[in-house]
C-alpha cells in the first residue's frame, strides 16, 4: 500500500514534503521501521509492552480523579 502525496499548483516541495512526513507518522510507518531496525526478543516485546501498559494506566488514573 503506497502512501502518496499530490502537490497542488504553486505549492512548495518543502510543504508537501511536510504533508508526507506527517502521514507517514499517523500511519505509523516511521515508528514500525524504526522498531524493525533490529531484531527484539519475544520478551523484551511483552517486557516493553507491559511497561507502555502501565505507564498509559497511570495516566489514565491520574486524570480519572
Amino acid at each position: 500500500m503506497a502512501i502518496e502525496v499530490k502537490i497542488r499548483k504553486n505549492e512548495p516541495v518543502e510543504r508537501a514534503l511536510r504533508r508526507l512526513k506527517k502521514k507517514l507518522d499517523r500511519e505509523g510507518v516511521i515508528k514500525d521501521v524504526r522498531a524493525n531496525r533490529y531484531f527484539e526478543k519475544p520478551s523484551q516485546a511483552k517486557r516493553r509492552q507491559k511497561k507502555v501498559a502501565a505507564f498509559n494506566n497511570m495516566i489514565r488514573c491520574k486524570y480519572d480523579n
